[in-house]
């Protein structure tokens, strides 16, 4: 019997052995496999900070953009305010000098004609001092 025993004892042993070389086995292939994976999203961790530090500086630099455009946008639109203005009072002035001219055009229209018929008066005089001289 006790020779029983120790061929039982040396099939357990060596059961055990083999489940212990599987459970290592699998324990390494299960370790492999979490080191790769672990690697992997290293690797994505990685590109996903380089993806975020290019977008927060993209963001950075179209902030930098807009404020300058904003300020350009505020001095041009002062720019236009100042020129409607400088625009609107020339206009007056302008339409001013014409109601001037337009109040003074009939005066002049009147002392054109009546420099016309001294003229006129003038010539006809003249062209009778020279018909009773011949």
């Amino acid at each position: 019997m006790h020779g029983a025993i120790a061929d039982v004892k040396a099939q357990y042993e060596d059961i055990a052995n083999r489940s212990q070389a599987e459970a290592e086995s699998m324990y390494q292939i299960k370790y492999e496999e979490l080191q790769t994976l672990a690697g992997k999203h290293e690797d994505d961790l990685r590109r996903t900070k380089t993806e975020i530090s290019e977008m927060n500086w993209n963001i950075n630099r179209l902030q930098a953009e807009i404020e300058g455009l904003t300020g350009s946008r505020a001095s041009l639109e002062a720019t236009i305010a100042d020129a409607e203005q400088r625009g609107e009072l020339a206009a007056k002035d302008a339409n001013a000098k014409l109601s001037k001219l337009e109040a003074a055009l009939p005066w002049a229209k009147q002392d054109a004609a009546r420099q016309l018929h001294e003229y006129q008066e003038l010539v006809h005089v003249e062209y009778s001092e020279i018909v009773e001289c011949h």
